[in-house]
């Protein structure tokens, strides 16, 4: 397959597509020379102006000691006017036989774009005309729908799920469908490949039901509580994947980013904005929040989620407990300034 194009709003699930894209697109190819990743910022230029010309490039550049490149934009959702992006539909009519491309329209860190662009049919048409495929990986917002999606998650994964043990996974997941990620990892992790799950599995190693991470956690962070968080964290740690806690604090966040700058006066706008149900309290702390924090911290506590997934998924060398000690600290430490 010459092109996919990944598309969504959840960063997790998102990263989740994007690694299973390129592993595919790799094949036994070595990754260190055969894989060129650009995202906005190698998609800016010293004048800050957007451009596609970095990733077309690096499309139109032939393989070094490899049979072809692996070539990912990530970010593109901010290429999307027709005369941005009509260099890349160029691209996709004579895309060289030796690349493989992945494009991912989603979101960068820039506060200002609080809500994802429509994905452009022009696109979509193109990617297909080059025999690639589109994959939207957010989650539909039915309950039903959504309910259906969550299963469908559950089916690729390597375990097999008692229909009580699904019916408790949804009940966990709830609205934070990110973290389902890091749940299908624990449990297969804790029970192996092929493995049954039922209900009392995910009271184990899923934790509380319907709550991703607890309240404790958010209010130490959002007081500037470093040592109070840190702490917080370690409890959870004995109990949860890394994974799961980072899908919640990435959610929190995407929360707050779309409340800032969005005209919400009060919880209850709020609440309308994020499509809260029932109370509007944790929508108020959200939008006390948000407000306290503004526009370019929340940015840098994206870029902050962003780099610990990276961490935990191998970036750097280091444990899981400490890649998510730092961020929780740094987290904290923007609430103080």
């Amino acid at each position: 397959m010459s092109v996919q194009l990944l598309s969504g709003d959840d960063p997790l699930l998102v990263s989740e597509a994007v690694d299973k894209a390129i592993t595919e697109a790799l094949g036994d190819e070595d990754r260190a020379l055969a894989l060129q990743q650009l995202d906005e910022s190698s998609l800016r230029d010293p004048d800050g102006n957007w451009r596609l010309t970095p990733l077309v490039n690096a499309a139109q550049t032939e393989p070094f000691l490899t049979s072809r490149r692996v070539v990912v934009g990530r970010h593109l959702a901010r290429f999307s006017n027709k005369s941005d992006y009509s260099e890349l539909l160029r691209l996709l009519e004579a895309l060289p036989a030796t690349t493989r491309l992945v494009l991912v329209w989603e979101r960068g860190v820039d506060p200002a774009m609080n809500r994802l662009p429509p994905l452009p049919k022009a696109l979509t048409e193109a990617v297909t005309a080059a025999g690639g495929v589109s994959q939207n990986v957010t989650p539909p917002r039915g309950k039903s729908q959504a309910s259906q999606w969550l299963r469908d998650q559950l089916g690729q994964s390597s375990l097999h799920f008692e229909p009580a043990a699904i019916k408790a996974i949804e009940h966990h997941v709830g609205a934070e469908h990110g973290s389902i990620v890091g749940l299908i990892r624990t449990l297969e992790g804790a029970l192996g490949t092929e493995a049954t799950v039922t209900a009392d599995d995910v009271a184990v190693y899923g934790g509380d039901p319907g709550a991703v991470v607890p309240w404790e956690l958010d209010d130490a962070i959002d007081r500037g509580d470093v040592s109070g968080a840190l702490e917080v964290l370690h409890r959870q740690l004995a109990s949860r994947h890394s994974l799961q806690l980072l899908a919640a604090l990435a959610g929190r966040y995407q929360r707050m980013l779309r409340l800032d700058g969005s005209g919400a006066s009060n919880e209850n706008e709020a609440a309308a904005i994020l499509e809260m149900k029932g109370s509007t309290f944790p929508a108020k702390k959200l939008l006390g929040q948000s407000r306290r924090l503004g526009s370019d911290k929340l940015a840098r506590a994206i870029r902050l989620l962003a780099d610990a997934d990276l961490s935990l998924r191998g970036a750097i060398d280091w444990p899981n407990e400490l890649v998510m000690e730092v961020l929780v600290a740094r987290l904290a430490s923007l609430s103080r300034r």
